[in-house]
C-alpha cells in the first residue's frame, strides 16, 4: 500500500505544471537607473501588477504593456506598440478597443512615487494568444502624461519614461520589429 502511495504522490509531482504564474520586472529610466519593479501575478480574470515606482513627475501617468520584450533607452522605442494580439482599437474607454496592453493610469504622488495594483484583464502569464509571455515576451511602459484612454494610436500620453522586459527568461534577445497598428484596422474594414 505504501509502494502505491509513493508511486502516485510521484507520479502527481512529476504531473505538475511548469507554467509560469508569477514573475518581478524590474523597471528602468531612460538613464538605466533602476526606478522599481512590476510583480506580476496571474489571476482568474487577467494578470495583476502590483508597480512601485520612484522617480516621476507628480501627477497621472499612462501604462501599457508593449509588444517586444527590448527596452532600450532613452526612449524605449524599442519596445514596439501597445500589446494588442487581437487588432482592436487604443483605449479603455474607446467603444472599439481596447488593446490588451492597455492599463489605467497611474498616480505619482507629490515625491513622485507610485504603488499602485492593475489588472491587465484578459491576459496570461500561461500559454496562448493573449499571453503576455509568448514568442519572447512584452514589456511595461510608463508615460510622462496620462493616457487620455480614446486618441489613436497611443492616448496621447507623452514620451515613454519607463520599461521593463517582461520575459519568461529563455530568450534573450527580440528579433521582432515593431508591427503597425492600423494594419490590422484595416483589415477588418
Amino acid at each position: 500500500m505504501r509502494y502505491v502511495l509513493f508511486c502516485l504522490l510521484l507520479f502527481l509531482v512529476a504531473c505538475q505544471s511548469s507554467e509560469i504564474t508569477s514573475k518581478t520586472v524590474d523597471m528602468y529610466n531612460g538613464d538605466g537607473d533602476l526606478v522599481g519593479t512590476a510583480a506580476l501575478n496571474e489571476q482568474p480574470d487577467g494578470v495583476q501588477i502590483k508597480l512601485k515606482l520612484e522617480g516621476l513627475e507628480p501627477g497621472f501617468h499612462g501604462v501599457h504593456v508593449h509588444e517586444i520584450p527590448k527596452c532600450e533607452g532613452p526612449d524605449f522605442k524599442s519596445a514596439g506598440n501597445h500589446f494588442d494580439p487581437e487588432g482592436k482599437e487604443h483605449g479603455l474607454m474607446h467603444p472599439d478597443g481596447a488593446h490588451l496592453g492597455d492599463l489605467p493610469n497611474v498616480e505619482a504622488d507629490g515625491g513622485g512615487l507610485v504603488d499602485a495594483d492593475l489588472m491587465l484583464a484578459g491576459a496570461t502569464l500561461k500559454d496562448g494568444k493573449k499571453s503576455i509571455l509568448s514568442k519572447d515576451g512584452t514589456s511595461l511602459v510608463v508615460t510622462e502624461g496620462q493616457d487620455d484612454g480614446v486618441s489613436q494610436p497611443g492616448g496621447d500620453s507623452g514620451a515613454r519614461l519607463i520599461c521593463g522586459e517582461i520575459s519568461s527568461g529563455e530568450q534573450n534577445e527580440s528579433k521582432e520589429t515593431p508591427t503597425d497598428p492600423t494594419q490590422l484596422n484595416e483589415e477588418q474594414e
